[in-house]
């Protein structure tokens, strides 16, 4: 029973010691002097604000992509100790002694590194030889642009990580489908696929490429389950079942975690609440939470109130009226009413203020109890400062002329009556006896007599008009939009009749607690919206580029520049790597064509086990190359040279899948074969040539003349060869 004990325990374990050297050269070429140098180097100074933020549980908002990116930075941050005290606001400034510039830059160098490691698997798992493998990682390992911008405080080297990873945990997974379906690598596999295409997506937008690439792989493959007959139905449905959940369910779930500890983090008012919903900056610690803190809940007849516009474009703005008239004669030799001007006002101002009245009734103070008004109740809103109540008539709008014209109502004692009384429909009611209420309740004000909408037009008014913007009345017949609809953002209940009494109560809210708590689905929902529909600033940039100039390489960015010295550090790729990419997806494109004519007249070149090896390696490379580039030619945003190199990593792990190919099935002879393996030694040995006379831009740790800097850029070599002959 004990015999056991009498023999020592062995246990053995296969090492590949490719892949080791791989993963330590890919360690020592992204961590070298990884605190060099030490300043803000070009989107560092973007993202680092957002670190910041983190530190110190700031809420904030950025359209570039979800929250997962961010947060991987900010672990850095936090592990390193960083409390988020720096001011990111110039490229170049010098990192004070408080920020661990080494934690964090660590982590997106450590996706860079594995990145290496990682295209040797893929290759491998595409079942080419090991040599094609060892290419794939050592052009990743060597590319440029790779090293340049996995040793920066930057998201692309991690989602190109994410990438690799959600390719190489497919590939894994449908080679144990082959012989072991359902095992306990099989599930690994694919749940880390359904895993890695997530963080792809969560860390930035054009991680739906990939994601949606593997989910065409899985969906053709899922189809070829189907139709085979040696599968019963049930173990179909597992198979189909198993998928859905792996692949939707859980990368769904986890994009949802990722905004939860996104918003669980981020409790604080910021920069960006002006963005957010009344209701979505009422949730957050400070800002318009500490305001509205203890405000009724119900508004009355007699409610004191500012009203936001819930478009908030093009920027968030409360209704506002002032004493100042709109001008008898406009511009265009138009005419006016003369009636006091009502915009929409861009800042927190006293008159702002609106009071909800009854129009039986005279009184502009709540009724104890209070009498809450309701889904379709007549109100007029009377301008709290100026005691003018607003009003609209058949005049048409100083900047929109085919709308009507909203002012608060001055009598001249001519015929023009007031036209004042407004019904107010509340636009997500439960139903038509909802309450309105304050921040929860999004509603528009129709008007009874002429039945346009109180409208945010988005123009900006003349100088007489203070440069505020046009609020005019919008027919309902010309259809529904956010831009008519309101909120209650800011609540009082007033209680004095007398003007200076009442002037006082608007800057002395009433306390009544009432909790407002959105749910987290109501919060995400309303963030994802923003983001989406959030444009940022599309102005050319001095480095942008365009998609046609990425291919040749035909741009660089210049990164940083050392305030004394000229060493510099450029985002520069390896031209051989990138010309050549070029190269072999044009051949296999010219291959594959070549191969299916052949094929439709039913002559085949390749064994099957090739050709379907030979196609899957097309779809995953060549396709990930293409669902990664060309969506930038639709996108009407500000592009950079960055954004192609997760398509490059595709075309490099592509590079050498088409050499093997050319090797084992185009060259005839040996000698041929002989002759091919020897360009292709010399092939590599240029790319490494150039990657070592490209690395001074590269680390930026040595200081380069003019001459030699421009010597480095393959564009001003090529011009200079020329002239010279």
């Amino acid at each position: 029973m004990w015999g056991f004990l009498k023999r020592p325990l062995v246990v053995t374990a296969d090492i590949n010691l490719s892949l080791v050297a791989l993963t330590g050269m890919g360690l020592l070429s992204r961590l070298w002097r990884l605190t060099y140098p030490r300043a803000v180097v070009f989107d560092e100074v973007y993202y680092g604000q957002y670190i910041s933020f983190y530190m110190k549980r700031i809420f904030f908002l950025d359209d570039s992509g979800p929250p997962f990116g961010h947060m991987v930075l900010a672990l850095g941050g936090y592990l390193g100790g960083f409390d988020g005290n720096f001011l990111w606001n110039r490229i170049g400034a010098e990192y004070s002694s408080n920020v661990p510039v080494w934690s964090l830059r660590l982590l997106p160098a450590l996706a860079g590194a594995l990145s290496v490691p990682m295209a040797y698997q893929i290759v491998l798992e595409l079942h080419f030889s090991h040599c094609a493998a060892m290419g794939a990682a050592l052009l990743m390992l060597i590319e440029n642009a790779l090293i340049t911008q996995s040793r920066l405080m930057l998201l692309e080297s991690v989602l190109i990580f994410f990438n690799l990873l959600a390719v190489l945990s497919y590939l894994k997974f449908f080679n144990c489908q082959k012989h072991s379906p359902f095992s306990l690598s099989w599930w690994f596999w694919l749940t880390l696929t359904g895993v890695a295409c997530s963080c792809a997506v969560g860390i930035k937008y054009m991680g739906v490429f990939t994601y949606v690439l593997m989910l065409a792989v899985a969906a053709v493959h899922a189809w070829h389950l189907i139709g085979d007959q040696t599968l019963s139905n049930v173990c179909v449905f597992c198979h189909l079942l198993a998928r859905a959940v792996a692949l939707l369910v859980i990368p769904v779930v986890l994009y949802l975690l990722f905004f939860y500890i996104h918003l669980i983090l981020l409790f604080r008012s910021g920069p960006h609440d002006q963005i957010m919903s009344s209701a979505f900056q009422a949730s957050l610690e400070g800002g318009l939470a500490r305001i509205t803190q203890g405000q009724p809940l119900e508004v009355a007849f007699g409610s004191q109130v500012t009203l936001r516009n819930v478009f908030g474009k093009p920027v968030p703005c409360w209704l506002h009226s002032h004493q100042e008239t709109y001008p008898m004669i406009y511009e265009n030799g138009r005419g006016s009413s003369h009636q006091q001007q009502v915009t929409c006002y861009p800042f927190k101002d006293v008159n702002n203020w609106w009071i909800v009245k009854d129009p039986g009734r005279h009184q502009l103070v709540v009724s104890s109890p209070p009498r809450p008004v309701r889904h379709g109740d007549m109100v007029q809103l009377v301008h709290g400062m100026t005691t003018r109540s607003l009003n609209t008539h058949d005049v048409a709008a100083p900047l929109s002329p085919h709308s009507q014209e909203v002012s608060c109502y001055i009598d001249y004692n001519i015929s023009m009556p007031a036209q004042n009384l407004w019904r107010l429909e509340i636009v997500n009611r439960g139903s038509d006896t909802d309450v309105w209420k304050t921040i929860l309740s999004e509603v528009r004000f129709v008007h009874v007599n002429t039945s346009a909408v109180l409208k945010l037009s988005g123009a900006h008014l003349p100088d007489w008009g203070y440069r505020q913007l046009e609020i005019v009345g919008e027919k309902l017949s010309r259809g529904y939009h956010e831009s008519m609809v309101w909120n209650v953002e800011e609540h009082r209940y007033g209680a004095s009749q007398e003007q200076r009494e009442r002037e006082r109560e608007l800057h002395s809210p009433a306390q009544v607690d009432v909790s407002r708590n959105l749910s987290f689905m109501a919060r995400f929902l309303e963030l994802q919206w923003r983001m989406l529909a959030l444009r940022s600033d599309d102005s050319e940039h001095k480095y942008s580029s365009s998609p046609l100039e990425w291919v040749t390489l035909d741009t660089n960015i210049a990164y940083w520049l050392h305030p004394r010295t000229s060493a510099q550090i450029h985002l520069l790729g390896n031209i051989v790597i990138w010309i050549s990419g070029s190269l072999a997806l044009a051949v296999y494109s010219l291959l594959s064509s070549w191969y299916l004519l052949r094929r439709r007249r039913n002559v085949h070149d390749l064994p099957q086990d090739a050709w379907l090896r030979w196609v899957l390696a097309g779809v995953l490379c060549a396709g990930g190359w293409a669902v990664n580039y060309l969506p930038f030619f639709l996108m009407e945003k500000t592009l950079f040279l960055y954004h192609y190199l997760p398509a490059l990593t595709f075309q490099i792990l592509l590079l050498p899948v088409v050499l093997q190919h050319i090797s084992d099935h185009l060259c005839r002879s040996q000698l041929q074969r002989s002759v091919f393996s020897a360009l292709v030694v010399a092939w590599y040995s240029s790319a490494c040539h150039v990657s070592n006379t490209l690395r001074p831009l590269t680390y930026g740790d040595k200081s380069l003349s003019p001459h030699e800097l421009k010597a480095l850029r393959w564009k001003d070599s090529w011009d200079i060869l020329i002239r010279k002959h």
